[in-house]
């Protein structure tokens, strides 16, 4: 008998691993999509408005810092932006600052008012802080309508743009238009920084479980009053640079109503989103530029698209489609 001659089990063939996919690339690619867009769009679009959608767009962002990122809400924010604005209004056009000196001043200045209020309204929580934060604001508000150099009712007017580090006159539109835009694009990956960084992996967990993160060492008190801080100065530098694009700085920019704006951006746009609260300001300003031109009430009109949202978008418009294609933006 033949031994019937049987081929040896054939070797396993070495399988390639596949890396993950970067879930920071989509985030990553629209960014750069953006800002191409954005660099084109002066050209196309007026530069004015557009220089107003980016100061509310980075309005919009340092104040997702503190809600999206913290969890808290406040009701105070126009105190920083619209204090920022009459800081670099008054250091531009009465003491002569550089304008990069004058927004930088701006920022400090937000900075230094939201490290007080902040000391104040962390030692509340839920609806108190927000009523905290509301109540510190107004207090902001009228100091702006007394002070001998606010103006009062009337504001600071004619401020000069000045030129840039001596060199850019800010006067052209379009070096105006791209100083802005670096101002925002350096707000947002300073942002982005803080909420991947260790420190922003604290504030997640605050947001989640401050008893828990209590629990775990952490001095949550400091933390938040950190990001409350630094909320604030962003906020200020948005503040500040508005008011060199227009030239002004009124009481609008300090009311209570701009504090309300800025929360309907981030959550048109989604909570806890990169991109999200800076698409929220982009369609609330073109919402006010467009009624302004039409017998419609603003208001209302913005109210109707903010309730269609909270309805139709419970995650705002970025927040919904990001959880729709499961990516992170």
């Amino acid at each position: 008998m033949v031994a019937q001659h049987t081929d040896p089990m054939p070797a396993k063939r070495p399988t390639m691993a596949v890396a993950p996919g970067n879930p920071e690339r989509p985030l990553m690619i629209l960014a750069a999509v953006a800002l191409v867009g954005l660099i084109i769009a002066p050209f196309v679009v007026y530069p004015v408005f557009l220089m107003k959608a980016l100061c509310f767009a980075l309005f919009a962002c340092a104040f997702n810092l503190l809600i999206g990122y913290v969890g808290l809400l406040s009701f105070g924010h126009a105190a920083f932006f619209g204090g920022a604005a009459y800081v670099t209004a008054h250091a531009a056009k009465v003491w002569g600052l550089t304008p990069e000196l004058a927004i930088l001043l701006g920022g400090l200045s937000a900075g230094v008012i939201g490290a007080a209020i902040g000391a104040l309204a962390i030692r509340r929580q839920g609806i108190y802080f927000a009523m905290t934060t509301l109540a510190l604001s107004q207090m902001v508000f009228f100091v702006c309508l007394q002070a001998p150099f606010t103006g009062g009712e009337d504001g600071i007017q004619g401020v000069p743009r000045g030129s840039l580090f001596g060199l850019i006159d800010l006067n052209n539109p379009y070096a105006m238009y791209f100083t802005v835009l670096a101002i925002f694009a350096g707000g947002v990956w300073f942002i982005y920084r803080i909420v991947h960084s260790p420190f922003g992996q604290v504030l997640k967990a605050i947001r989640e479980n401050e008893a828990r993160a209590t629990s775990l060492g952490y001095d949550t008190a400091k933390y938040k009053l950190m990001a409350f801080v630094l909320s604030a100065t962003l906020a200020g530098i948005a503040g500040g640079t508005k008011a060199l694009v227009f030239q002004l700085a009124t009481l609008t920019d300090v009311q209570w109503q701009m504090s309300g704006e800025v929360v309907l951006m981030t959550l048109l746009g989604g909570i806890g989103t990169m991109v999200g609260p800076a698409v929220g300001g982009v369609i609330v300003v073109m919402l006010q530029n467009y009624l302004a031109t039409t017998t419609l009430p603003a208001t209302v009109v913005i109210g109707l698209v903010f309730v269609a949202c909270v309805l139709l978008f419970r995650r705002g418009i970025v927040g919904e489609l990001a959880h729709r294609l499961k990516i992170r933006l």
